[in-house]
């Protein structure tokens, strides 16, 4: 009997889910409840469907044509390693019909079924970076977490597997000049991390929020004018092999 994953939603033909078109399975449950979050009702554990893990690969299967050398599928979330002993028999068959693989995740889950699903069947994976301390993480995700962010990345890095990051730029919050400059230090020696994405901050989740009956707690900051990312950009790029806005 084939195992199932708790599904939010799927996306057939994402473009900024990692490399090439993609199959995107949003994933229902998340250990965090970010500020920012443009995806509320993919963080209770109990929402979403129960979907068969060969459904799933039988629909990749189906797309190929479309994924091209560089597209595959990608689960994101929610926080996908919530699920990772599900994950693990989904990307061992993505992988024995040449798909590709990659985790979008917040890099807070962490343990030895992850660390198998990582080395031996991630592609790729993308970590969010909420902050550079534990302050300002604690404040954005209402959690710590900092440190289990670091041990993921720091595995990954020293498995010698391609990586990214990805950074929410909020005025006013994460856009700091310094603190882009730390983020920058901590990560210029890393040989296997491919890019940075940097997030525009947007309000596309607010109606969401409240559909849910709860408050949207970012209301006062501003979305990112062009010369904000620019900027951004330009401090980061000395650091990183890519910087890209996305």
């Amino acid at each position: 009997m084939s195992e199932k994953l708790k599904v939010h939603s799927i996306e057939s033909f994402g473009t900024h889910d990692g490399p090439g078109i993609r199959m995107v399975v949003f994933l229902q449950g998340c250990n965090l409840k970010c500020l920012y979050c443009h995806n509320p009702d993919t963080i209770d554990l109990k929402g979403g469907g129960l979907y068969d893990i060969d459904e799933l690969v039988k629909r990749a299967v189906n797309m190929k044509p479309y994924f091209g050398k560089l597209g595959g599928v990608t689960v994101s979330g929610g926080e996908p390693l919530l699920q990772n002993k599900v994950l693990i028999p989904f990307f061992s068959k993505l992988k024995q019909e040449g798909i590709h693989t990659n985790i979008d995740t917040n890099g807070t889950v962490f343990s030895e079924s992850v660390k198998l699903l990582l080395d031996e069947f991630a592609d790729l994976i993308m970590v969010d970076i909420k902050h550079t301390n534990e302050d300002g993480f604690c404040k954005i995700t209402g959690s710590s977490g900092l440190a289990n962010n670091m041990q993921i990345i720091n595995h990954r890095e020293k498995s010698g597997k391609p990586f990214w990051l990805r950074y929410v730029l909020i005025p006013g919050h994460t856009d700091n000049p310094d603190e882009l400059v730390r983020l920058g230090e901590t990560f210029k020696n890393y040989k296997h991390l491919e890019k940075i994405e940097l997030q525009p901050y947007h309000k596309l989740g607010i109606h969401k929020w409240e559909a849910l009956g709860e408050e949207y707690m970012l209301k006062d900051a501003v979305e990112n004018s062009p010369e904000q990312l620019e900027r951004a950009k330009e401090i980061l790029t000395p650091y990183f092999k890519e910087v890209k806005i996305n």
